[in-house]
């Protein structure tokens, strides 16, 4: 064995040790970024759990007495308060999200499979800058712009649409808000703001399909809308779904647009063209917040658990959903 030979075998041994080592600590440190996670997420749930508790078990009606915006006298509990947000909260995140996740599956279509390549490349910087803006830039541009155009828009719905118990104008005087500050304002906003976070998720999804799939489609004579149907859609659904939950944690837990924008009020009401109606937990944490005594800052956290267990069940159903198309969608 030559000179040469003996080096190389000497060094092979400690570039696999090296490499040994190099694994175990990437290993490691993968590990113990997957437990922070988990550690955050049970160190948050104690938080609420803790600070809430009281407000929670409050039997005596000393919570009822010491927070003003629970009126036993109109029949109103915390757990009242805390449902009439939730409906609030859902029902507003839900418009949103069937006025978004169309155009946003629209949007990425176009700039995946129809835009010429300079017009997708400036489309979605266009979308990622959109997903940057703040959120009280949205609710100023809200309550100031987009009220005004929408107010006639509401008018006519009321009028021709009317018997519909969405669009049902105020019973008292015959017509829709004149502030427009209702729930389908801050419906529309959100619907803004979740736009760009589910079309940049689709996009990638979209643009990941396996050329094979889609070069086989239009083999067959397929057009490009069938090509699409049958490879894009199967192959991005589960991609799909998750941008949608995406969009739905950002419509649920937003607190600044729709505290700028919407006219509160405690209700189970369905009409999203009455002010008055509806508020949001978010946005209600936000109004009752600064000026909270002791047990009204129990109370709040008691509805702040209330939204993390929501958006805690809604992350579980998209993972569900996911997992049981995984094996549908062309992925494997």
């Amino acid at each position: 064995m030559t000179t040469t030979d003996k080096r190389v075998a000497e060094e092979v041994p400690l570039t696999a040790h090296r490499r040994s080592l190099t694994n175990v600590g990437f290993e490691w440190l993968s590990t113990g970024a997957a437990a922070l996670i988990l550690v955050l997420l049970a160190a948050v749930a104690a938080f609420l759990l803790t600070e809430a508790w009281p407000a929670i078990t409050d039997t005596s009606g000393e919570l009822a007495d010491k927070v003003s915006w629970i009126k036993p006298e109109d029949g109103e509990s915390l757990l009242q308060v805390v449902g009439y947000l939730i409906f609030g909260t859902l029902l507003i995140s839900a418009i949103a999200l069937l006025i978004a996740t169309p155009l946003s599956i629209g949007i990425a279509l176009f700039i995946s499979h129809y835009a010429p390549r300079r017009l997708a490349a400036g489309l979605g910087y266009l979308i990622d800058l959109l997903a940057a803006i703040p959120s009280v830039v949205y609710g100023l541009w809200g309550a100031i712009v987009l009220i005004p155009v929408l107010q006639p828009f509401y008018a006519w719905l009321a009028t021709y649409f009317g018997w519909i118990p969405l669009f049902a104008p105020d019973p008292t005087t015959g017509v829709v808000s004149p502030t427009g500050r209702v729930a389908l304002s801050a419906a529309l906003v959100l619907a803004i703001m979740i736009i760009p976070i589910i079309t940049a998720v689709t996009r990638e999804v979209f643009l990941q399909t396996p050329k094979l799939h889609e070069e086989a489609a239009l083999a067959m004579g397929a057009t490009r809308w069938e090509m699409i149907r049958m490879a894009v859609f199967p192959f991005g659904r589960s991609g799909i779904v998750g941008a949608t939950m995406l969009g739905l944690g950002r419509a649920l837990g937003e607190t600044m647009a729709v505290y700028m924008i919407l006219s509160v009020g405690l209700s189970t009401s369905f009409a999203i063209l009455q002010s008055g109606n509806h508020n949001t937990i978010a946005a209600y944490i936000a109004s009752q917040f600064p000026e909270a005594n002791m047990q009204g800052v129990s109370a709040l956290i008691a509805m702040g658990l209330a939204l993390f267990i929501i958006t805690l069940l809604v992350n579980m159903l998209a993972r569900w959903i996911v997992s049981r198309r995984s094996e549908f969608s062309g992925a494997n």
